[in-house]
């Protein structure tokens, strides 16, 4: 299965994988969860406890005007949506989704030592509300 693996403070690679859970899981260390920010039928899959385990920020998560309004923490990859399953991105998704975080290279924001859980947490909450 074709995915696009995007780590943080690195550019977007595109990686074959299985597609076993065990490998999905390798790939963001540790338990995995999948959102649908995107039209496309896309998810976007990260570690499910990114933010509460301070891992560090990646890319935000964008409304259709470009406003962020959440940061995935950590590494996470773009996969295909099938029927039941995940499968390969097309060649114009890969395309599409590697443009998209080539140019959201980093989302850096400057957060004092020992904060950053916090503030990543209140963002969670307040996204959640």
């Amino acid at each position: 299965m074709t995915i696009l693996v995007v780590e943080p403070m690195k550019t977007p690679t595109v990686q074959e994988i299985d597609g076993s859970l065990e490998s999905m899981q390798r790939i963001v260390g540790g338990d995995i969860e999948a959102v649908y920010p995107f039209d496309d039928p896309v998810a976007l899959v990260c570690h499910g406890e990114g933010k509460l385990l301070g891992l560090p920020m990646n890319r935000a998560l964008t409304d259709e005007s470009g406003v962020p309004y959440d940061i995935v923490c950590g590494t996470f990859f773009v996969v295909g949506i099938g029927d039941e399953d995940f499968t390969s991105l097309t060649e114009q998704q890969i395309e599409k989704y590697r443009k998209k975080y080539a140019n959201e290279m980093v989302f850096s924001v400057p957060v004092p030592s020992g904060n950053h859980k916090k503030q990543c947490n209140k963002e969670k909450n307040e996204h959640e509300r």
